[in-house]
């Protein structure tokens, strides 16, 4: 080659040592010039440009080069663009990539190669080697649609992220991304975990696959596993302790996961062992900085071998979105939770009361049953607010939870429906139990000494509505109101006591029963 390039880089950064030797093999001149005042340079070329004056340097250069390192600053990017626009418009501009070495943060960010031709690079030369064999492409071509990039595979420069194997064959990648894919749609951890282990089953052979994670009670201070999902060789994944039980070895206990696998969830790394007869390879699965916990593989029998490298490497790829899918599915749960629950009391809240009631109503109407709700609100509780103010009423509501929840069954449903009142739905119970319960919480209540949080001794006293479907309404949202209006002639009633709807007459129970459909939603209860 006899044409020359430019090579522009950072005013702060001398050129790499190896792209100067591939420049220097490859028998290009290199004129290196530094992006110092460069917002001066770039209107001086423009203005040259604009007025006719041209370049008096001699011939074009070959290409223009930019040294791209680990964690570049955008906007340093867009001015060497600008740059080389400027003073060479006909150049096609090359990114070459600085290797990372040992010292350096991983963590830095790497731009991929559709982000730098976005921003105007016409190719990417991920290693200083590349660069002889790019150039004599574009000595053929020159800037023209016809370029090519050299057509061999070099994987991107470290990231701080795992990626698939370099060598993996076409039906294999096709399964690690489907199996990559499907971790998406999982939307608990026991079914993302399952759904890796049944992709991990037809891409590496096991005899048998586990996932083990961190107890979430226990932790890794005390370093105890606890296995969600196994699989075994030919069958369907599990998820119930029975059958768990029939796929481990008869002399192991329930769930016990191998020496290695310790050792991976310790921070060890991946361990690939034999242990008890048995290939065993272990990868731990990290998100972030955290490790969840660990995959292993078991091979065992006549004939079994060990797990080979490019297994361990698929599997150590393949760790990072599963880590994150299961990481993820925890987040989820997270957040449905908190979205149904009162922040207060941790109560459900009107949300979670909504679709529970409508379930309860639906299946109610299938099996000819009946489902009861109460109707509950504090008597002259704005007294405690203004007496002791609202962080003793705040707490007086929370300990109002705890004696309600310790007055129902586990199969019923408390929600704090605002301010100081409550519901609570009483899934197959009628009119005569749902009034035993509201009596137990209504005497209950007026025997409790409320704290307030300060040590107070305060007494309180609760006004109940019941309600049943099908007596008394035959919709949610007609058994809220008809539990809500009970409630208004309790207080009525002088307080601190019960009273029920007034019954359906025929004629209305059949109305209101062409009305609502079985598809009936109700969407009158607070957000």
């Amino acid at each position: 080659m006899s044409s020359h390039v430019i090579l522009l880089t950072d005013a702060h950064e001398a050129p790499a040592y190896e792209l100067i030797e591939a420049l220097r093999g490859a028998g290009v001149k290199t004129l290196i010039e530094g992006l110092r005042e460069v917002e001066v340079e770039v209107a001086l070329a423009k203005q040259q440009k604009r007025e006719g004056v041209r370049d008096s340097e001699g011939p074009p250069p070959l290409a223009v080069l930019y040294e791209v390192v680990p964690g570049a600053d955008m906007v340093e990017l867009h001015t060497a663009v600008d740059h080389a626009k400027a003073f060479w418009p006909g150049a096609p501009l090359v990114a070459c990539r600085r290797q990372t070495n040992g010292y350096q943060n991983h963590n830095l960010r790497i731009l991929d190669g559709p982000t730098l031709k976005r921003l105007g690079f016409v190719t990417v030369a991920d290693k200083s080697a590349q660069l002889p064999a790019l150039l004599r492409e574009i000595e053929a071509h020159g800037n023209s649609g016809e370029l090519r990039f050299p057509e061999t595979f070099e994987p991107p420069a470290e990231t701080g992220t795992a990626s698939l194997p370099p060598k993996i064959k076409a039906r294999d990648l096709r399964a690690a991304f489907d199996l990559v894919s499907s971790l998406h749609f999982s939307g608990d951890q026991n079914g993302a975990a399952n759904t890796a282990l049944a992709g991990l089953q037809g891409l590496i052979h096991a005899d048998r696959w586990a996932i083990y994670l961190f107890s979430e009670t226990k932790g890794f201070e005390e370093g105890k596993l606890e296995v969600v999902a196994i699989r075994k060789a030919g069958q369907q994944g599990v998820t119930n302790e029975e059958e768990w039980g029939r796929l481990l070895e008869p002399d192991l206990p329930l769930g016990s996961e191998t020496k290695a696998a310790k050792r991976a969830a310790a921070g060890m790394g991946i361990i690939k062992k034999k242990e008890r007869g048995r290939f065993v390879v272990a990868v731990p699965l990290i998100c972030g900085e955290r490790i969840l916990g660990v995959i292993e593989g078991i091979r065992e029998g006549a004939g079994s071998h060990a797990f080979k490298k490019p297994d361990v490497a698929l599997l150590d790829s393949l760790s990072l979105p599963i880590a994150s899918a299961l990481a993820n599915a925890v987040r989820i749960a997270e957040a449905e939770r908190l979205s149904q629950t009162d922040d207060l009391t941790k109560l459900h809240n009107a949300r979670y009361l909504r679709q529970f009631l409508l379930n309860e109503i639906r299946r109610a109407r299938r099996y000819q049953s009946s489902v009861a709700a109460l109707f509950l609100d504090l008597d002259d509780f704005k007294r405690i607010n203004d007496e002791h103010g609202h962080l003793v009423g705040s707490h007086v509501l929370m300990e109002m939870a705890a004696v309600i929840l310790s007055s129902i069954r586990d199969t019923d449903a408390v929600a704090r429906y605002g301010g100081d009142e409550f519901v609570i739905v009483l899934p197959d119970a009628g009119t005569e139990l749902a009034g035993q319960v509201a009596e137990r919480i209504r005497h209950r209540i007026t025997r409790h000494n409320f704290t307030g949080g300060r040590r107070l001794q305060l007494s309180l006293t609760a006004s109940f509505g019941v309600a049943a479907f099908p007596k008394h309404a035959s919709s949610p949202q007609q058994l809220i109101a008809c539990a809500d209006t009970a409630m208004y002639e309790a207080k009525a009633a002088n307080k601190n006591c019960v009273r029920f709807a007034a019954d359906l007459t025929p004629r209305e129970q059949t109305r209101r029963a062409i009305v609502n459909a079985e598809t009936t939603e109700y969407t009158d209860l607070p957000s």
